[in-house]
Parts: C-alpha cells; structure tokens; sequence
C-alpha cells in the first residue's frame, strides 16, 4: 500500500489538500475512544505522528491530516483504549521460554487438557520435556479438580511432563521424576517436598512448603533454548501479549534471571528495533548472601532510566534480600520470617538511596510490611528515604489500614495482582470469608490516593490475559466464579482499567507520556473485539484486541485486519506446543469441550449411584465463566 493506505473501505475520506500541518502516519477513525484523560475522556478519531498522539477528534476534525503516506484504519465503531500496561510481568523470563510450554490458560475442561497433552507428546522428541508453566488453576476446569500423576503417566508414558500449579505444586510423570534425577535418596530442599510413597521412592509430587524454589529448580533441569531461538520465542510471547492490547509491561525480574545474561535477548531485540511491547525493567539478586554485592555491582554498571522508550532501567527487586522475602503459597500456613532480617536488609535499601536507586518490594503479608516499613521509617528518620526515588510494595494481599497509612505518608506506591482469582478460594478456606472479603483491600489503597498499578504476575501463577485480571478488579470473582469481594470493596470498569494504564505509567515515572490518549502522549492503543465498558461482566475475560498499535506501529491484527501487523519469523522448534496451539487457550472454541466435559461428570456420577458411593440428585453445574 504506498497510497493512503487503508485496512477497510473508508467511503468519503481522501487525502487532503497539502497543509502546513504534516501529515499523520497513522489515523484509527469511526471509533469510540475512551482517552483515559479526565479533560479529554472521549474521540471519534485519533491521529497518530512520529510515534506519538497527534490529534484527537471527531473524523472530520482529522480528516486534514490525511496524506498519501497516512494508513487510515476504520475501526467500524468498536472500542479503543489506551494500550494496556501490566505493572508485573515476568516478561522476559516468559520470553525466553514461550515457545517450548503447553499453556492451560483459558482451556476450561481438565479433559481437553490432557488430550492436549496426550498429543504433544506425540511430537515431542526423546531428551525434551512437555512443561505446563502456570496460568491455570483446577478451578477453571468443568471437572472442578487437578489432574492425577497416573493421568499424566498414561497420556505421555515415555516423555517427561512438569505441570505447575500455581506456588503449590508440581506434577511429574514417571519419565520426568527419572529425567530430574530425583531418587529414595534425594533430600528435600529446605522450604520444599518431594512426596513419596510407601516404598519411599518419589511419587511425582512436588509441594511447596512453602517455598517454590524447589518447583523452579526442578523447571530449569528441563532443557532450554539456543540463543536464536530464544529470540524468536520472545518475539512470539510479545505478540501473544499485544494479541490483548498491551503495549507496555514492567519486568519484575524473578528467580532464575540472571543480569546481564538473561537479559541479553531483549536488548539486542531493542537494539535492533523489535520489541513490540515496551518494558521497564528490575534486577533482582540470585544468591542468597550475595545479595549486597549484587547490588552494589548494579549501581556501578547501570542506573535508573537508562535506555529508551522501549526498553529502560527501573530500579531493583522484586526481592532485594532473600531472608526479607515471604511466600504466598495460600494452601500452607503464612511463614514466619527470620528474626533479624532487618540489618540485612537496613544495608540493601540505605546502598539503593545512596545511589538513587528505587525499589520494588515483594510483600504478601502486612507481617512482612510492618517490618520493612519500620526499616523505611528509621531511614526516612535519617533523611535518606525516599530520597526522591520510586519505591512500591508488590502483592500486598494482607495489607493492613495501619500499613497503608505509613506506606502513603513514606511516599509509596503498590502493584497488585489477581492472584486471588487463581488462589482466592485456598486463601478464603485458610483464613475465613471475611478476611478473603478484603484481600488485597484495592478500594482502600484508592481511596487514600495512593498510587496503584495493577497486572496479573505471569506467567508461572497467573495467566498473562490482562482481561483476567480486569474481571477480578470489577467482579471480586475467582477464574471459578466464587464471588470474594462485597460491592463496597469492588472498583469500577473505568477505574480498573485506569490502574491497567495510568498506574502503571506512574510507577515507572512516565505518566506524562503514558497510559492516556493525549496530544504528545506515545501512540499505544489497541481496538477490542468487544466494548470493555458495556459487555456483560462474565464477557471481559473473552475480549481480545483486533488491533493493537504500539508508537504508531501496527503490533497485531487479526479479524478485519489480519495482515495488517509485522511478520514474524516462524517458530522453532518446529514440535514447539505454542506452534501447534497457540497461547491462550479462551473463548467460543472451548464452549464444546467443556459440555463434553460436563457430559462425561454426569456418566461418572451415575456410575458412582449404581455402585452405592454417589448422591442419587445430580449436583448443579453453574458457573458464570461458561455462561459465554
């Protein structure tokens, strides 16, 4: 297309006369725009120039700004939005193993499941694994339970299977128990299980107890990908990521991402202009007891908003000591803490103010807060803390009035994540529906106007759809419909998605230029496939974006637009699970399976009343999520 190049016929829009304005790069017409800018809020239009929002407007208040370089796209009066922007995202780590895992988000009956993994393993080759890395939760399945290791052993005899559920537990078949080396002799891991049986050999569970280490040190036994292929998987995770209109994420860093050698994927994809979602980074110390030497060698090497637009530095963490770290393992007791964790601790942050550094915070629970805000408190005493630097608690599920209070008065920011609706139902049998009714209490960080950003931490606990997320800030429901939250502590379509995109752009300091649709602001915006703010409630976690656009550039397309966005290379390896299924497994394709699924519980259940061991009335199947 080298004239005015247009994605559908726009009747009665041509190139204008020549102005002294230039001319846009890219104009998104007939559309409903929700800006996100409370002096701006609507458009028709938007006009998009050297990367950045030109215009807004109506179509015939843009319509000069048309040339014969302009690509015009009709969005046939669908919803526009600022492009999302996950404030915790372990994109980089899901990059670099994108292509090689069988992902279960979204498949919603435990039967499909393992016919998806019955079938992968006919393709896997001898010496790889078949790995299902988070995103899921036995919730979402119509069979309301988790696979068993027999189930795995039968649908993939030979081939090794990992599948993660969430910070709990690992399954493992037989063949990958052997390929992880794991004996009667091995030990636990401290913090972990490995469950066995009668005979004290290995039964295939792992369980976090409570720590996950011993999951994510089994995982990295598997094999990994060669450097081009890392690339390649990364491209293809960021486009499964624009796939739901995000075009920016905060990398929390995370176990097992060394810097710089883990990172050196997505610099050389920015380095080369082929990043096709903007990330702000963290660095997290690996080793415990080298913690302070990590850090200290970081401050000498980089520093706070280094890079560009794209890709740049946003400070360290999520943890910056390993003794200051909880786990948020809700099927097992809250752990306590070391005592004396604090000086540790004391030295990383006072090194981090020195050297104007800010910090992310992992935090589950308000024990864990009180401690590091006393810490923060002593610092702030001395004048050293904040010291003009951005710093956020992460998680903060159980975070108290109290805390919030001295979070607000310290400066502070928080990220919170839907992990509740993944785990929400194992925190509410731990600890009561009434303490699950305010965790974590979102209304009340608001409220004290705080700034908070919202994202999903995929991709071993949540799934990365943000539309998953989004459901749970509106609804206060888990993946599986249990309702958590009371209408006061809920928060509305406009105010969820405003911590999905302003507060995200806030806690890496880039609100002037992120998260709105505004003249001068980048040009981030994705059109939906459904209209976030007048579908039904149980329809958010099926939107998608048709077309997301990330500083002008066309990032994905599908539907109406499909070709529209950039080539990317084809997957490889070619068995890759990613390549056969794709990603994210919602929407009208599963709605079969899961009657099959239904279908295939009745014929248990009448099976179980004819031998005597069943409830003669069938039990009532409802759950909202299948109501689309």
């Amino acid at each position: 297309m080298n004239m005015t190049t247009t994605s559908m016929p726009v009747a009665g829009l041509v190139p204008g006369p020549r102005q002294e304005q230039p001319q846009a790069d890219l104009l998104v017409r007939n559309a409903k725009v929700f800006t996100g800018d409370p002096d701006r809020p609507e458009a028709r239009a938007v006009a998009i120039r050297d990367g950045r929002v030109a215009a807004l407007g109506d179509d015939h208040d843009l319509a000069h700004l048309v040339g014969p370089g302009t690509r015009v796209v009709d969005a046939l009066g669908r919803r526009v939005i600022p492009g999302l922007n996950d404030s915790h995202l372990h994109v980089i780590r899901g990059g670099l193993n994108y292509v090689l895992e069988l992902r279960w988000d979204g498949v919603r009956s435990l039967r499909q499941a393992l016919a998806m993994l019955r079938e992968q393993a006919g393709r896997t080759p001898k010496g790889q694994w078949i790995r299902v890395v988070g995103g899921w939760t036995a919730e979402q399945f119509a069979e309301r339970r988790m696979p068993t290791v027999a189930e795995l052993n039968a649908a993939a005899p030979d081939t090794p299977v990992f599948v993660l559920h969430l910070y709990q537990s690992a399954l493992m078949n037989r063949a990958a128990v052997r390929a992880a080396g794991f004996t009667r002799d091995t030990p636990d891991p401290r913090g972990g299980q490995i469950v066995r049986g009668r005979d004290g050999e290995p039964n295939g569970v792992l369980l976090a107890a409570p720590g996950a280490l011993i999951l994510y040190s089994t995982l990295a036994k598997a094999p990994a990908l060669d450097e081009a292929d890392k690339r390649t998987s990364t491209r293809h995770f960021l486009r499964e990521l624009n796939r739901f209109g995000l075009t920016s994420a905060v990398d929390a860093a995370g176990g097992f991402q060394n810097f710089p050698d883990n990172y050196a994927t997505v610099v050389d994809l920015a380095r080369s202009g082929e990043l096709s979602l903007r990330i702000a980074y963290h660095l997290f110390p690996q080793t415990a007891g080298q913690e302070l030497a990590d850090l200290k060698r970081w401050t000498e090497m980089v520093k706070p908003e280094d890079g560009d637009e794209w890709l740049r530095l946003n400070g360290a963490g999520e943890n910056l000591t390993w003794a200051a770290a909880d786990f948020e393992n809700f099927s097992e007791p809250r752990p306590e803490l070391a005592a004396g964790y604090e000086a540790e601790f004391e030295r990383a942050v006072r090194l981090l103010m020195e050297n104007g550094w800010g910090f992310r915070l992992h935090a589950t629970y308000d024990e864990t807060i009180r401690r590091d805000l006393a810490v923060f408190e002593k610092l702030a005493a001395e004048g050293l803390f904040p010291g003009g630097n951005r710093w956020l608690f992460d998680h903060a599920e159980t975070v108290s009035a109290d805390s919030l209070d001295r979070i607000a008065a310290l400066g502070g920011a928080l990220s919170v994540q839907n992990r509740m609706s993944f785990q929400g139902t194992a925190f509410r049998d731990r600890y009561g529906a009434e303490a699950a009714a305010r965790t974590p209490p979102v209304r009340a960080m608001l409220d004290r106007g705080l700034t908070v950003g919202a994202g999903t931490d995929a991709t071993r606990v949540s799934s990365y759809n943000p539309w998953v997320a989004l459901h749970w800030l509106v609804t206060g429901r888990t993946v599986g419909g249990t309702a958590l939250y009371p209408a006061e502590n809920l928060i509305s379509r406009e105010t969820a998605l405003g911590l999905y995109t302003r507060g995200g752009a806030r806690l890496t300091g880039e609100q002037d230029v992120k998260g709105v649709l505004r003249e001068g602001c980048y040009g981030d915006l994705a059109i939906l496939s459904d209209d976030y703010l007048t579908v039904p409630e149980a329809a958010i976690p099926d939107i998608e974006s048709v077309l997301t656009v990330v500083g002008g550039r066309i990032v994905y397309a599908s539907a109406e637009y499909e070709g529209l966005d950039e080539a990317l290379p084809p997957i490889d390896p070619a068995w890759s699970p990613v390549a056969h299924f794709g990603g994210y497994q919602g929407g009208a394709r599963q709605a079969s399976l899961v009657a099959e699924a239904v279908a295939e519980s009745e014929q248990h259940r009448r099976w179980r009343v004819a031998r005597g061991s069943g409830p003669e009335a069938p039990l009532p199947f409802y759950d909202p999520c299948y109501e689309h």
